[in-house]
C-alpha cells in the first residue's frame, strides 16, 4: 500500500465503495447502505419511498453524508412487512 493509498480521504473512499449496497436486518428493521452520484442518490431514495411508502413500512433515511466527490453515502431504513 502507497502513502497516497493511506490518505483519509482514500480510506473513507474504500470503504464507501466496500458499503455499497450492503443490506442488514436489524430485529424489525431492513437497512441497507448505498454511496452513490447525488442525483443517483436523490432517484434511489425516491424509489424506496415510492416502493416502500412512509405510511406502510416507517421508510426513512436513518443517516447521510457527503463524501468529498460529491456522492451521498446514505442508509434506507424501513420495516421489512407492511401489517
Amino acid at each position: 500500500m502507497t502513502s497516497r493509498n493511506k490518505r483519509p480521504i482514500d480510506v473513507v473512499a474504500r470503504v464507501a465503495r466496500r458499503r455499497e449496497g450492503r443490506v442488514s436486518v436489524d430485529g424489525s428493521w431492513r437497512r441497507e447502505t448505498f454511496c452513490l452520484p447525488r442525483l443517483q442518490a436523490r432517484e434511489k431514495a425516491r424509489e424506496w419511498f415510492e416502493r416502500f411508502p412512509k405510511s406502510a413500512y416507517m421508510t426513512e433515511i436513518e443517516s447521510w453524508r457527503e463524501l468529498a466527490d460529491d456522492r451521498i453515502e446514505f442508509v434506507m431504513r424501513r420495516l421489512p412487512t407492511a401489517d
